[in-house]
C-alpha cells in the first residue's frame, strides 16, 4: 500500500462524482472514467461522534485503550495486553502466576512479581466485571481470547479464578517483602485477605511488612490474627517474637527522644532565666545565619543555673572587609583576652592591628554606636542596656585608632541616610 496525493483537482472531482451519485441514484462513472466507491453518508465511527463537540469525543477516545494518554492507571489496557494470549481468563491468569512461581523458586523476584501481576489485572478486570453486572452497570470492556460468553461461565469456574488471584496477590506480596517495597507488600495482602479473610501467610507477610516500617501497632494486630487462626504456625511465631523485641527498642528510642526534648526545654527555660537575671537584651530577626552548634549557652553545666553565660561573637574589621568568628566569648571575658590570640592577623601586612592599636565598637539599640573597652568584661557591656545580641550573636567593630574617626562619620552618615528613607 502506497500514499499518494490529493490534489485540489483530485478532491473537486471526488466531491463532483459524489454529488452525482446522489443526485442520480446508483449511477457512477467516476474520475476520468474509473469508478469511485462512495460510501454512506455517515460511516459507523462518524455516526457515533455526529452532533458531539470536540472535547465530547476526546473524553470519549480517552476510554479506549488505543488512545488513552494515562496508561499507567488504567487496568483494563494492562489487561489487554496480557490477554494476548489462548485461553479463558483463568487459563492465562493460572499460566501467569506459574511463571511467576518459577521464577520464585530461583530468587528472581522482579520477574516473578511481574508475571504476579499479569495475572492479577487479567482476574481483577473479570471481577470489575462480575461486581459491574451484579450492580446492574455497564461492565467495561475488557477483551478475552475465550470463545466462552461471561454469562456461561459457571460458580465453580469463578471460584477457581478468585483461589488464583488470591494466590497470586499474597506471593506478588512475598516478591514485594524481598524486594522491601514494604507499602506495595501490604496491599497486595490486603487484596488477598479480600477474596479469603483466613490467609495466614497475607496476614504474616503483613506483619513482616508493617514491622519493617516500625508500624508496631498495625504489625501485632495482623500477627495476631493469623495466630488466631492458627496458633501453632512458626513463622507467625516468630514474626511476634520479633514484634516484641523491636517494640523494646523502638519504646526506648522514644523514651530517649522524649528525655532530650524535655532536657532542651528546661535548658532553654534555664537560659532564658539567666538572660533576664543578667539584663541582656535579645533580638531574632527573619533570616537568623546558620552557625550549626554555635549558640549562646549556659557553661561549664547547661543544666546549672549557677554557669556562666556563653555567646558566640563575630568580630568585623570594617576598614579591611575581613571578619573573625569567636565560637564562645564567655562573659566574665574581656576582649583583650580573645583579641591576645587573634593577633596578628595574618592578612596584616601593614601590621595596624595590635591590642594596643585598635579600638571597638559595638551598634546600640537606639541605632548608635558606642566604644567598647577592651578590658571591660563582656557582661558589664551587654548588661548596660545600652546594646542587644541579635540572633545570638554579639557584633563587635574592630578598627586601628588612625581609621576609627573616619569610619565612625561614615557610618554615621550612611545610618542617617538609611533612616531618611
Amino acid at each position: 500500500m502506497h500514499i499518494e496525493e490529493i490534489t485540489d483537482e483530485l478532491a473537486a472531482k471526488l466531491q463532483v462524482a459524489s454529488d452525482s451519485q446522489q443526485q442520480n441514484g446508483a449511477k457512477n462513472d467516476g474520475v476520468d472514467g474509473k469508478p469511485v466507491a462512495v460510501g454512506p453518508e455517515l460511516s459507523p465511527g462518524r455516526a457515533m461522534t455526529h452532533r458531539k463537540t470536540v472535547d465530547e469525543v476526546y473524553e470519549e477516545l480517552k476510554q479506549s485503550p488505543f488512545f488513552m494518554t494515562d496508561l499507567e492507571e488504567n487496568d483494563e489496557t494492562e489487561a489487554l495486553k496480557a490477554m494476548a494470549y489462548e485461553g479463558t481468563p483463568l487459563d492465562v491468569a493460572t499460566d501467569f502466576k506459574n511463571k511467576g512461581n518459577e521464577c520464585f523458586k530461583v530468587k528472581g523476584w522482579w520477574d516473578a512479581k511481574e508475571f504476579y501481576t499479569k495475572g492479577i489485572l487479567v482476574l481483577a478486570a473479570e471481577e470489575r466485571k462480575r461486581a459491574a453486572i451484579a450492580k446492574g452497570e455497564t461492565p467495561p470492556a475488557v477483551p478475552t481470547t475465550s470463545d466462552t460468553p461471561e454469562e456461561e461461565i459457571g460458580e465453580e469456574e469463578i471460584q477457581e479464578q478468585r483461589k488464583v488471584l488470591e494466590a497470586s496477590y499474597v506471593n506478588r506480596a512475598a516478591c514485594h517483602l524481598e524486594l522491601k517495597n514494604y507499602r506495595s507488600c501490604w496491599l497486595d495482602c490486603a487484596g488477598a485477605l479480600r477474596l479469603n479473610p483466613r490467609n495466614v501467610k497475607a496476614f504474616y507477610r503483613s506483619a513482616r511488612a508493617l514491622l519493617a516500617v516500625d508500624r508496631i501497632a498495625e504489625a501485632d494486630d495482623a500477627c495476631a490474627r493469623g495466630l488466631a487462626l492458627d496458633e501453632k504456625n512458626t513463622a507467625l511465631q516468630a514474626v511476634a517474637r520479633d514484634i516484641i523485641k523491636r517494640n523494646e527498642l523502638v519504646a526506648a528510642k522514644q523514651r530517649k527522644e522524649d528525655e532530650r526534648i524535655a532536657r532542651e526545654k528546661r535548658r532553654e527555660v534555664l537560659l532564658k532565666a539567666a538572660l533576664a537575671a543578667r539584663n541582656i537584651t535579645t533580638r531574632t530577626t527573619e533570616k537568623p545565619p546558620e552557625m550549626e552548634d554555635a549558640k549562646i549557652q549556659l557553661v561549664p553545666d547547661p543544666d546549672d543555673p549557677r554557669s556562666a553565660v556563653s555567646f558566640p561573637a563575630l568580630l568585623l574589621y570594617p576598614a579591611d572587609y575581613e571578619t573573625d568568628f569567636i565560637k564562645a566569648f564567655n562573659e566574665t571575658e574581656t576582649l583583650a583576652d580573645h583579641l591576645g590570640y587573634v593577633f596578628p592577623l595574618p592578612w596584616d601586612q601593614k601590621g595596624e592591628y595590635t591590642l594596643a592599636n585598635v579600638e571597638c565598637y559595638m551598634d546600640t539599640v537606639s541605632g548608635g554606636i558606642i566604644k567598647v573597652g577592651k578590658k571591660v568584661s563582656l557582661l558589664k557591656v551587654l548588661s548596660s542596656n545600652n546594646v542587644e545580641v541579635v540572633d545570638e550573636v554579639v557584633r563587635l567593630f574592630v578598627l586601628p585608632k588612625a581609621k576609627a574617626a573616619g569610619w565612625l562619620q561614615k557610618y554615621k552618615e550612611e545610618k542617617a541616610k538609611r533612616t531618611c528613607r
